[in-house]
């Protein structure tokens, strides 16, 4: 038996075939399901004033740290630091470090004498407030127990401070002075 070496044409051409594989592959990506939506982020808290009031409370607390530190024991920077970021936290650490080196001492308090939210929208996980310091009853003494403050520094120091909202937490980020602002007394 000779075998036929010729070659036999397929009733098919390759055109007609390359367009059937991509007709057969519009018609799979065209029955694939569709991605599922991504979930819309929600909004830090359900309101502006939530957000102002979640925002004193945090500088509140912030506050009270502050009030709380011994300077000899970086330990007890910590929960500052827990409630602070960015530039905020970065002015902290430094200032705290400087005293330590320095020997000196905090003593007497300070208290928020006005806060007034400025700014925040939706999601609000940024916040903008003026936060008034009043600095009257504290001080900075070095080993000698003489204050190192200037004699002329303001009792009431008004500050703009940002609160950013991170990891399910708010923070205070940054503090401007804002000499201009008139601060209530508390």
């Amino acid at each position: 038996m000779i075998l036929d070496t010729r070659t036999r044409r397929s009733p098919f051409s390759l055109p007609s075939a390359a367009l059937g594989v991509v007709g057969l592959a519009a018609a799979l990506v065209g029955c694939a399901p569709e991605p599922a939506p991504s979930p819309t982020p929600t909004a830090a808290f359900a309101s502006e004033e939530e957000a102002f009031a979640a925002a004193e409370e945090t500088y509140r607390a912030y506050n009270d740290a502050f009030n709380s530190l011994d300077i000899s024991n970086p330990a007890t920077f910590d929960k500052l630091f827990e409630l602070s970021s960015g530039n905020f936290e970065a002015a902290d650490r430094k200032t705290l470090s400087e005293l330590r080196a320095e020997g000196l001492t905090l003593t007497g308090s300070t208290t928020v004498s006005y806060f007034d939210g400025l700014k925040s929208e939706p999601p609000f996980e940024r916040i903008t407030a003026l936060v008034c310091i009043d600095v009257s009853r504290s001080d900075i003494v070095n080993m000698s127990g003489e204050s190192v403050l200037d004699a002329s520094r303001l009792d009431v120091n008004p500050l703009v401070v940002t609160f950013v909202f991170s990891d399910g937490e708010l923070l205070i980020d940054r503090a401007d002075r804002e000499e201009e602002s008139e601060c209530v007394a508390g």
